[in-house]
């Protein structure tokens, strides 16, 4: 799969999330995304045979916070899910670490490869980072409106989260190692 149809598949539920709440409530806006992300997870898997990991985490957070906001008509639940993800992915680096296990390197050794120094520090980076994020989404949903919440939950998370991404770019490269030769040895 490209990865333009993978950036689709996974913004476009939140996307669609963003849209139907500005034109309806946030109600149907989380059927919608509730619906959009299963439609997501099943079409990834349909095209790709597989569903990346971190999309599958998501969506399973979104269904469950969004089937709860739905069954118990309380916008609670859609409004923490940010923080309890967050939170949650921020314990598991950090306990992988205390563990001595590196959880980012295995996410996405496929993609960069680096050393166990960089790994370390990059987990320890975005450990911090999804704290930040999880603080910041409690500071917006308990003191905005919905509709400055979710504006900010599309147009807010996601950049700070690829800027974020781009600033390590520097520690990936200082760390990476280099790529294995692919030929065969010359008779």
């Amino acid at each position: 799969m490209n990865q333009l149809a993978k950036l689709a598949l996974e913004m476009g539920p939140l996307i669609l999330f963003f849209a139907v709440n500005a034109t309806t409530n946030l109600m149907t806006a989380t059927a919608v995304f509730v619906a959009a992300t299963v439609v997501s997870l099943i079409t990834s898997f349909l095209v790709a045979r597989t569903i990346p990991v971190m999309p599958l985490i998501g969506g399973v957070f979104v269904i469950v916070f969004g089937g709860l906001t739905l069954y118990l008509d309380n916008d609670l639940f859609i409004k923490i899910k940010p923080t309890i993800v967050n939170l949650l992915f921020a314990a598991i680096l950090f306990g992988g670490l205390m563990a001595g296990k590196l959880f980012l390197k295995l996410v996405l050794e496929s993609a960069f490869k680096a050393t166990d120094e960089g790994w370390r520090i990059l987990t320890w980076r975005w450990s911090i980072f999804f704290i930040v994020l999880a603080v910041i989404n409690e500071i917006v949903w308990r003191n905005f409106s919905t509709d400055t919440w979710v504006a900010f939950k599309v147009w807010g998370i996601m950049p700070l989260t690829m800027v974020f991404g781009m600033a390590q770019v520097p520690i990936l490269m200082k760390h990476q190692l280099p790529e294995e030769e692919g030929g065969s040895p010359a008779a």
